[in-house]
């Protein structure tokens, strides 16, 4: 089995962990953070806005189970693409909306969806789309984080519905 990996940004990173820990086909969901300034952020520091990086989660996949194509519907699904650093209440950069490719495979067929996005969307995605850079993981605390607090607050409303969204239209992926 050859995995692939992607990296995704659609807000906190709990949201798009608790969906994508549930899609079949994916090995490893790990939270962090990309494509920032600062050489080793923390959790307070990206939150802080002053590093450049966003939430993140990171995807290790098997493609021969579930497409790329398959992964970005669903985080086009999840998250809204068209808010410009902001996903519902949280507000920042670090809550943008972003597909940080590894490959130019990656790269290409995340354009596309991007405009096929754009056309559901009358133009307004503002996904951004670059190469993964300067990743670093999410404190421990935050990983999985979904999976063992669900009764937490932000977990209950805003991260189940997401999660609801999820199955209630992706049914095929669900592990």
């Amino acid at each position: 089995m050859t995995l692939e990996r992607i990296t995704l940004a659609g807000g906190c990173f709990w949201c798009l962990e608790a969906v994508y820990e549930q899609v079949r086909g994916v090995h490893r969901v790990e939270s962090g953070y990309s494509n920032g300034a600062h050489p080793s952020p923390n959790y307070e520091q990206v939150c802080s806005g002053t590093t450049g990086h966003a939430e993140v989660v990171r995807l290790d996949f098997d493609p021969a189970v579930v497409s790329l194509r398959e992964l970005l519907e669903v985080f086009f699904t999840i998250h809204d693409p068209t808010t410009l650093n902001r996903q519902g209440a949280d507000v920042g950069t670090q809550y943008r909306s972003a597909i940080y490719w590894h490959t130019e495979a990656q790269r290409a067929l995340a354009a596309e969806l991007i405009r096929e996005a754009n056309e559901h969307h009358d133009g307004r995605v503002v996904t951004e789309l670059q190469p993964e850079t300067n990743y670093h993981p999410a404190e421990a605390y935050h990983q999985h984080y979904y999976a063992r607090h669900p009764e937490q607050g932000y977990c209950a409303f805003v991260v189940a519905g997401k999660v609801d969204k999820f199955l209630a239209s992706f049914k095929r992926l669900v592990k």
